[in-house]
């Protein structure tokens, strides 16, 4: 039998909104409350399911698979969705141990992850903004410009000891294969292994003022440099503490800042560094620049081959596009991935 309500909705919706604010505790015993409200800013995630190690999988420390990313209330949605992604294709889920580094203390962040993979292995770092105040050149756009874009040169001084390698991964990627297989890669004594472009004009990356000192082109003597794109990359811990990187890609900071030798954020310091000099992985493992350029963000097709790994570097992020009913079609490739729960799917759950 059909109950139809005699009611208006606002008296409802009034008495739902004063439950959420004000916990009621009844005599028998039942306590109506909200655990966490989280904050208006930050969008809502459906809680992910969860997923167990394979019975090959081992439990030792020598077994984890450390990730590192960073946390960002504007980059979340993408954060949450590239987790899932690799949790999902993992063999062993349970042994991967996500770092993220934060440059604000944001405890609904943090309420946020927990919520959404109640199972997750993972810590917050802070990443003190200060370390590279002051030594940020302005680029070609803002979003490159945040101190934060700059967390992963100081991995090595923030990860704990026991991490002695971490795949560092930016925020707008998903992972389509077992992220161990990238873990696993050969580093050949490198320091940094990533997939390596040799066809892309390395030339473009640096202005004249670089390439017409002589002392500064002499950069690359003896190297064959190409370019690598930084929001994928293998790291050894250990050797870049002992080789001092750090400090190399804050010297050229600082050559920018006294002579604009490059125009793009974080990326041609590292180039500066280590290009011609890197472990070169397989191009499956970056499938970037699905983002389009760094103006207009305009739609790009997939480059031939296979994919383990899409990366939607450039303007263009497809929660953004997607949100806007104008995405690309290599968008749809990132929505299954989405956990971002809409005011309707709240009201329906």
């Amino acid at each position: 039998m059909a109950f139809r309500s005699c009611f208006s909705p606002l008296p409802l919706l009034g008495l739902l909104s004063y439950l959420l604010l004000h916990p009621i505790t009844s005599t028998t015993g039942i306590r109506v409350s909200v655990i966490w409200r989280p904050s208006p800013e930050l969008p809502i995630f459906r809680e992910a399911p969860a997923f167990v190690n394979a019975d090959t999988c081992g439990s030792r420390d020598m077994d984890k698979i450390h990730i590192s990313m960073t946390l960002d209330a504007n980059y979340l949605r993408g954060t949450m969705a590239a987790v899932l992604s690799m949790l999902q294709h993992s063999t062993c889920p349970e042994n991967v141990v996500f770092h993220f580094l934060a440059a604000r203390s944001e405890p609904e962040i943090y309420n946020s992850i927990n919520l959404t993979f109640p199972y997750l292995n993972f810590k917050v770092y802070h990443f003190d903004s200060s370390r590279v105040r002051g030594k940020i050149s302005k680029s070609i756009r803002q979003a490159l410009d945040q101190p934060l874009n700059y967390a992963r040169m100081y991995l090595a001084d923030i990860l704990p000891l026991d991490v002695r390698r971490v795949i560092y991964l930016d925020s707008d990627v998903i992972v389509v294969d077992d992220v161990s297989k990238l873990w696993e890669v050969d580093l050949g004594g490198k320091v940094v292994a990533a997939p390596e472009y040799c066809h892309a004009n390395f030339t473009n990356y640096f202005t004249d003022a670089f390439w017409f000192d002589p002392s500064l082109a002499k950069t690359f003597k003896g190297r064959m440099p190409c370019y690598f794109n930084t929001g994928v990359m293998v790291l050894d811990v250990d050797e870049w503490k002992q080789e001092g990187f750090t400090q190399k890609v804050e010297e050229w900071m600082v050559v920018q800042k006294q002579k604009r030798i490059y125009h793009l954020g974080s990326l041609p310091p590292f180039l500066l560094a280590f290009a011609g000099n890197i472990k070169a992985v397989d191009h499956r493992w970056n499938q970037h620049g699905l983002g389009g350029d760094n103006f207009e963000g305009k739609c790009r097709n997939l480059h031939p081959g296979p994919i383990s790994l899409l990366h939607w570097s450039g303007k263009g992020k497809p929660w953004l596009r997607l949100d806007s009913r104008k995405p690309c079609p290599v968008d749809h490739l990132w929505a299954p991935y989405d956990l971002y729960r809409t005011s309707r799917t709240w009201l329906e759950e």
